[in-house]
């Protein structure tokens, strides 16, 4: 299997079905449209890392709302785990299951620390299905949050302005 180089900005939404909630089929690009998406790969549930960048998403997940965006984040572990994960942390956002590793394949998140663990991406897609923003980082985590947030607003300006 080819590795994919990770999409960069005017690259467009993958068309990929997850698992969500429930054990349901979630394809991202049903998502578009309505909200931008801010879209996070995390390595695994419940690591200090990930819950550190889940629980900050959390606490400006209102702010992310009121300028327009949903955020979904995306794994590797089981539907089971995000719903612990989630209940744990009071996460108010999807997450959904890649267990099978087509969603990390299709955006090209490789791996990261001598590809041991999955790597950690954040992309924010405009409601045109058009990634504005990808940003990596294994250990900024506080910096996807920020980032995702900026342009998020930024866009959210920009539409307001537009006729």
């Amino acid at each position: 299997m080819a590795k994919n180089k990770l999409l960069k900005q005017g690259d467009v939404l993958p068309d990929v079905t997850l698992t969500g909630a429930g054990n349901q089929p979630v394809r991202l690009k049903d998502l578009v449209g309505q909200k931008v998406l801010v879209v996070y790969f995390y390595p695994r549930d419940d690591s200090p890392g990930c819950t550190v960048q889940a629980c900050g998403l959390r606490d400006q997940y209102e702010d992310f709302v009121a300028a327009g965006a949903e955020v979904v984040g995306i794994s590797g572990d089981s539907v089971a785990s995000h719903q612990g994960f989630a209940a744990k942390h009071r996460l108010p956002f999807v997450l959904l299951s890649d267990e099978k590793g087509q969603a990390r394949e299709a955006f090209g998140v490789g791996t990261s620390f001598l590809g041991m663990l999955p790597g950690r991406v954040t992309f924010v897609v405009d409601r045109q299905g058009i990634v504005q923003d990808s940003f990596e980082s294994q250990i900024r985590v506080g910096e996807h949050v920020r980032r995702a947030l900026e342009l998020v607003r930024s866009l959210a300006s920009k539409s307001a302005a537009s006729p």
